[in-house]
């Protein structure tokens, strides 16, 4: 099967950055989410994005243009176009939520269509008992998605070579890269970054240095271009909480265990930039 209608559900940062790098590279994308003003914003957001990308001159008024033309915006996964060769699903970190999505698309979409989850640490073995677990994968790509060029293709437990080479294929042509990595919590990115962050949440809760500090030292000491404190607030507290909470429940392991300010700040909802403010103020 060649893979030429994508559907993607969300278009939230994550959805919306998927949609806008399939549709600059000639593909239809349908925009899917749960209402009409959801899709109204997520449309409007991929049209700024161009817009950005138009005064950088990467692309030209004609590529915003033509690339806006290929995404059609969609209310109700029950919508999802039957015929779609791959959908794509980047909704919030929430296994359940994930699970119920899959599960309603086993009803709606041909039987031969390929399921992939943009999941940033959720098993996707797991996910697979949805469904279709041979044609099921994982496809991490990085934030924000049209600048970033890795994506992680994940791998779970039954998932077919044929699956995998069809969606490392797809990837490339994307000129993204695509890296083989096996289902284990948090793959390779957010296994090893995670718990990064998670320290320099423990070093500012025990006042061993601030927390522009804690960043310089970072940023100049490590050649990092932000900061881990930074990078958790462009990232979403609550994502960086979700994500320690799958490795330390995957793996039974105390290094993984969430910092006591981490989960604090999400309880008062300082989710950072998204919020307004996390370890900075936006």
């Amino acid at each position: 099967m060649e893979i030429n209608k994508i559907s993607v559900i969300g278009g939230g940062t994550m959805g919306n950055g998927i949609v806008h790098v399939f549709a600059m590279k000639d593909f239809d994308v349908n925009l899917i989410e749960m209402n009409e003003e959801l899709a109204d914003k997520a449309f409007k957001t991929i049209s700024s994005n161009l817009d950005r990308q138009i005064k950088k001159n990467t692309i030209t008024e004609d590529d915003k243009s033509n690339t806006l033309k290929r995404i059609k915006p969609i209310t109700g996964i029950e919508n999802t176009p039957s015929d779609s060769d791959l959908i794509i699903e980047a909704i919030y970190e929430n296994k359940v939520a994930k699970l119920n999505i899959f599960n309603k698309l086993n009803d709606i979409v041909k039987s031969d269509s390929i399921f992939a989850s943009n999941t940033s640490s959720i098993s996707i073995t797991e996910l697979s008992m949805t469904g279709r677990p041979d044609k099921f994968i994982g496809m991490h790509f990085m934030n924000p998605v049209p600048v970033m060029k890795l994506v992680e293709i994940i791998r779970g437990y039954s998932t077919s070579d044929e699956t995998f080479k069809q969606i490392k294929d797809l990837t490339s042509k994307l000129e993204k890269v695509p890296v083989e990595v096996h289902d284990y919590p948090g793959f390779v990115s957010n296994r090893i970054l995670m718990p990064m962050i998670n320290e320099a949440i423990f070093t500012l809760m025990e006042g061993v240095a601030s927390i522009e500090s804690i960043d310089t030292v970072m940023k100049l000491g490590m050649n990092h271009p932000m900061g881990p404190l930074t990078l958790a607030d462009f990232i979403g507290l609550d994502v960086c909480l979700a994500i320690m909470e799958v490795l330390y429940n995957g793996f039974n392991d105390p290094k993984y265990r969430p910092c006591p300010l981490l989960k604090k700040m999400v309880a008062a909802g300082k989710l950072g930039r998204k919020s307004g403010e996390g370890f900075y103020k936006y």
